[in-house]
């Protein structure tokens, strides 16, 4: 079961990617999604087992893989309670996002690439996820950091697709840089980087120190430090975040794939998964807790100016994994992963939506060219009004018990910087409430700004692929539902969206948790969170509601009350505005630190190093000089025969002179 699983996205992406063409569209789409249905069920028995306590720990061993020396590392799939959370979550959400693209890309005449781009994005995650070893982990991290690079890329006669898809593969090499060397670091202090020999050794590397830069520093501390840069630069922590709202130039369901459910939460599933290595380093962890707080607050303050429509909720991603981060940072490695699982269906039903919304404006993203759509597809604006009362934690729903009791531990916690995440979190939460209404008000209510013409957003390449390209030319536009294939993937996130939390928070978060997570998830002696999170003082656990609920009449005044007021409150301060436009000024920042730097560089090693001096002095040196020989020679070739008894002479005299010179000695 598990290896069908996990596989059968595999052969989703061979099938359609070496056959599609010969197939045919349909076809591909068929097998990819049928197979993506199929791993779907079968992990949802998986979890089903786990959760009612009657499956444990499985590590089935595919095969050998490496023996060099004392590293010996098998193909194994480790298979317990934490893998299927992860099962169910990149499954359920791989297979709607395969359903909702048949609707959504049926105009685009490279669907089996898509598709096969797609399925293999699945089995990389899965990978990632079923890993027993460092290593094979790594294998399904870069895996993913592929297929994304060719999803976010998938329309490549765009220029500006593959610069995002060049940014988001050149800032997670990044991150996985770091990551590389932290897992030499686990093998330099364990001698494995199979993750039962080192969980069975971390507690005995508690104090031990390690020599870097002419300093003994803590192990622990360096390798945790180490192994969190990979974390920051796959799931879009503060600093490495760039790439994430550029990668909105894919298709809409590659991101609702990329930021809902997989890619961006493999950071958050690696540090729970290492959860025995950051128990002995305090410092480590809280840098996560600080980390993780800038990046919900930063991620929070850019999407309040923000007016694509997908950009809004890509940023609305990033704070959310800020959350995540803080959750695991305060120890709380079950809430962060619980955040990560509600996360993924109201985040996935959001990113659907909109791609809905898109479609339904004939892929105009601009919000403000929509307004009033409410009236026109009424399903659609239920679901994302559902996606957005879980995303701002509204009561009962999916984000009200997992975002909530983050913030809870995060104020109850002892860690050092955790109060100064609570505080960013907490604002962020208000932040949240306010731009995710925002997207709604303007998008659905309003009068409406798309009945005199729109300038449309072609997000499913009619003309050579130039998706989401203006065409520079108002055309008439009549906002429609979308056909049932794409409604029908809404309708299951939203059950996710409004119940998960309700349903499974005994087994995530409460009293059930220890025999849920069992060995799956790792608590120090003197960690307690989760039960000092449930003595927290009572306002505390108010104070998210309140601030959602003020998010909520700042954005009903500004857009329903008074609509202009948010157009003057931004001319009455143009600094703070374009500073929140321009995103905190970071990719300016990183052009000037890195980006032109390293282009200066390589143009003066390729003109001043490679053309002028080696190709010079080289090979091209070397021809050109043979070149102006033979120029010469050729010049000796005059076709009179006395110019040749000439040269004869001349060569005669001087071949004499030679040998009489030589006689003289």
């Amino acid at each position: 079961m598990y290896t069908a699983i996990v596989f059968l996205p595999l052969l989703g992406f061979l099938i359609a990617g070496l056959f599609g063409r010969l197939i045919g569209p349909r076809p591909s789409e068929i097998v990819t999604t049928s197979f993506l249905f199929v791993s779907m069920v079968l992990a949802w028995i998986v979890f089903a087992g786990f959760w009612s306590g009657q499956s444990t720990l499985s590590v089935p061993v595919l095969g050998g893989w490496i023996t060099s020396g004392a590293l010996k590392i098998d193909w194994a799939l480790r298979v317990d309670t934490l893998t299927a959370v992860m099962l169910v979550v990149v499954t359920t959400v791989s297979s709607l996002v395969h359903l909702y693209s048949i609707g959504y890309m049926h105009e685009d005449k490279s669907r089996p690439r898509f598709f096969a781009y797609l399925s293999l994005f699945t089995f990389a995650m899965l990978m990632l996820v079923t890993a027993d070893n460092l290593l094979q982990m790594f294998f399904g991290w870069e895996g993913v950091g592929l297929a994304s690079y060719l999803l976010i890329g998938f329309w490549y006669e765009k220029p500006s697709a593959n610069a995002a898809a060049i940014k988001a593969f050149v800032v997670n090499r990044v991150g996985d840089f770091g990551f590389a060397l932290g897992i030499f670091l686990v093998f330099v202090l364990t001698n494995s980087i199979n993750f039962d020999q080192i969980f069975a050794a971390a507690p005995g590397l508690a104090h031990k120190t390690i020599h870097v830069f002419g300093h003994d520093m803590d192990a622990m501390t360096i390798t945790c430090l180490l192994l969190f840069m990979g974390a920051m630069g796959k799931s879009a922590q503060f600093l490495l975040h760039t790439w994430l709202p550029d990668a909105m130039e894919g298709p809409t369901p590659v991101s609702a794939l990329i930021h809902a459910a997989t890619m961006v939460t493999a950071g958050v599933f690696m540090v729970a998964r290492l959860s025995p290595l950051f128990e002995q380093a305090p410092v480590a962890l809280s840098v996560v807790t600080v980390v993780g707080g800038l990046t919900a607050f930063f991620a929070a303050t850019v999407g309040l100016v923000q007016n694509d429509i997908k950009r809004v909720i890509a940023y609305s991603t990033c704070s959310q994994l800020g959350y995540m981060f803080v959750g695991l940072g305060v120890g709380g490695y079950s809430l962060g992963v619980f955040h990560l699982f509600t996360h993924a269906f109201f985040k996935a039903l959001l990113f659907l939506g909109a791609g809905s919304v898109i479609h339904a404006m004939h892929h105009e993203q601009d919000m403000r060219n929509m307004g009033g759509l409410a009236k026109k597809i009424p399903v659609t604006f239920l679901m994302m009004v559902a996606g957005t009362l879980a995303l701002t934690g509204f009561p009962l729903t999916a984000g009200y018990f997992s975002k909530d009791a983050i913030i809870e531990a995060s104020f109850a916690s002892h860690r050092d910087g955790h109060f100064f995440a609570f505080l960013m979190i907490t604002i962020a939460a208000g932040l949240t409430s306010f731009y995710s209404w925002l997207l709604i008000f303007m998008t659905f209510f309003g009068k409406p700004k798309w009945q005199a013409g729109a300038h449309g957003h072609n997000d499913h390449a009619h003309a050579a692929h130039h998706a989401d390209a203006h065409h520079g030319e108002a055309h008439h536009v009549d906002p429609h539902e979308s056909p049932n294939v794409m409604m029908i993937p809404l309708y299951c996130l939203a059950v996710g969206a409004i119940f998960a939390g309700l349903i499974f928070r005994h087994s995530f978060i409460g009293e059930g948790s220890a025999e849920f997570w069992k060995s799956a998830l790792f608590f120090g002696p003197d960690n307690h969170i989760l039960e000092q999170m449930e003595h927290v003082p009572h306002f505390v656990g108010l104070l998210p509601s309140i601030l959602m609920v003020f998010g909520f009449l700042v954005a009903v005044y500004l857009y329903i009350l008074a609509p202009g007021t948010a157009t003057r409150w931004a001319e009455t301060s143009p600094l703070l505005y374009r500073f929140l436009l321009n995103k905190w000024y970071f990719d300016e920042l990183y052009d000037l630190i890195f980006v032109r730097p390293a282009f200066w560089i390589g143009r003066l090693l390729w003109r001043g190093g490679d053309q002028n001096i080696i190709d010079r002095f080289g090979p091209d040196g070397v021809a050109a000089r043979v070149v102006d020989v033979t120029r010469s020679v050729v010049k000796l070739q005059t076709g009179y025969l006395y110019h040749y008894a000439f040269a004869m002479l001349i060569g005669v005299a001087a071949f004499v002179t030679y040998y009489l010179a030589l006689g003289l000695h």
